[in-house]
């Protein structure tokens, strides 16, 4: 029997902050306890109300603790994708041993080479991600230990985040009196989960539909090739079937997933429901088809400013097709509709384990399977682990880094270019107050 491994995700959301608990033994994960609270103090993805969102917290992992019967005081910690940035490092050492043979200590120490570089002061270090092994003149190695060589190199991709987003959310973390076991990018977690190995490969975009935004991350040759944020999530349609349909946010949610339809031409006439009208004891009655149309027109405009997204990554051909999930990703015609838009092939994911086959788990499962490995691969002194989240390294001089809040001007005048979509959500809206 191998020896049992208990691990707690965190996932803090717009929409919900969800605690997951996994114990892995032999190489299997079983979810033992999940615990989820409404989400306070977070908007699209960044911390707005520190102690909003410690309650917050404190809350998903009581019920997680209710559930498990467990006393939980470390997690593993996602962090959003918003305002990451991907570069390129690079790591060198010389093998210590004298019959020069590949160590554990080798290729800790490659790891904390390819650290020792310079980034900005507002910029935070939270994974590196080797890409491949150099041994002597011998490449795409991706483990070395055991090979004989003389010198050891790291091709690898520093993963980095605005310092004031990640200080914030550490702060709520240790605020709800829990210790960080380790920090993972949640589409890097997420997408090594939800991903075949040929999708990893051939070239995919992982979309997570969230609450308050949506996050797009690209795959290519299994690793994590770009990452980007839209600012527009499930929260969107939401408010808009509240205000169309004269109801309260916490009816609208209800519809939307009860009754809620993505692709408008499958979408049913015949099936109707009752909705209460905000401040009234009156009900309206409408169709699954009428809300359909509501739906739809918010879920094309977030469709295509993920395209939008894609063409600024240089993305022009997608061979994995797409990959959706997230809460969103569960709504009944997503992936037609997607596949519509995008043209190419489309799949929703869900995690297939007891009581988290939802795809809103996606990235909490997620996080503990990539923990998990990469405790595997490095062991307990995990490289990753080494990372000082407080004090990098800057020398003054300008890195090239790929912040997705440079291209905020560049977004703006893209969506002034095409008023299609938002046009015909404003035609529709204007009917429906006629």
């Amino acid at each position: 029997m191998g020896q049992q491994k208990i691990y707690a995700a965190l996932d803090i959301g717009s929409s919900a902050v969800k605690v997951l608990i996994g114990e892995i033994g032999n190489g299997q994960l079983h979810v033992i306890g999940e615990g989820k609270a409404h989400s306070n103090g977070v908007k699209k993805s960044a911390i707005v109300d520190i102690e909003a969102t410690v309650q917050s917290i404190k809350r998903a992992v009581e019920n997680a603790e209710r559930m498990t019967d467990l006393k939980i005081d470390e997690v593993i910690l996602g962090i959003p994708a918003n305002q990451v940035a991907l570069q390129a490092a690079k790591g060198v050492v010389a093998v210590n041993s004298e019959n020069k043979e590949i160590s554990d200590d080798d290729l800790h120490r490659v790891m904390d080479s390819a650290q020792v570089m310079s980034i900005p002061p507002d910029r935070e270090l939270i994974n590196l991600i080797p890409r491949q092994f150099i041994v002597d003149s011998l490449t795409e190695i991706k483990d070395p230990r055991g090979m004989i060589g003389v010198r050891l190199e790291v091709d690898a991709t520093l993963i980095t985040t605005s310092r004031t987003l990640s200080h914030n959310l550490i702060r709520c973390v240790e605020r709800a009196g829990l210790t960080i076991r380790e920090i993972v990018l949640q589409p890097l977690a997420g997408g090594r989960l939800a991903l075949t190995d040929d999708e990893l490969n051939q070239g995919t975009a992982y979309i997570d539909i969230g609450g308050g935004s949506t996050t797009v991350a690209v795959f290519e040759d299994g690793l994590l090739k770009h990452t980007a944020v839209v600012p527009v999530g499930g929260d969107h349609v939401t408010k808009d079937l509240s205000i169309v349909l004269k109801t309260t946010t916490d009816e609208a949610e209800r519809i939307k997933y009860q009754y809620g339809h993505a692709y408008f031409e499958e979408a049913s006439d015949t099936e109707l429901f009752d909705v209460t009208i905000a401040g009234a004891d009156s009900k309206d009655q409408y169709s699954q088809k009428y809300i359909a149309e509501i739906i739809g027109f918010r879920l094309e405009e977030l469709f295509e400013m993920v395209l939008d997204e894609l063409g600024r990554m240089g993305i022009q051909d997608l061979p994995g097709g797409i990959v959706l999930t997230g809460g969103m990703a569960k709504l009944e015609g997503i992936a037609q509709l997607a596949h519509q838009i995008v043209q190419t092939r489309v799949r929703v994911y869900a995690p297939d384990y007891i009581g988290v086959r939802d795809p809103s788990y996606t990235t909490a499962v997620g996080l503990i399977h990539y923990f998990a490995e990469e405790e595997a691969f490095y062991g307990d002194s995990s490289a990753t682990e080494q990372i000082d989240y407080g004090n990098n390294p800057y020398d003054g001089e300008e890195d090239t880094w790929d912040s997705n809040s440079e291209y905020e001007d560049e977004v703006e005048a893209t969506r002034e270019k095409k008023p299609d979509v938002k046009a015909k959500v404003k035609n529709f809206f204007t009917r429906m107050f006629e």
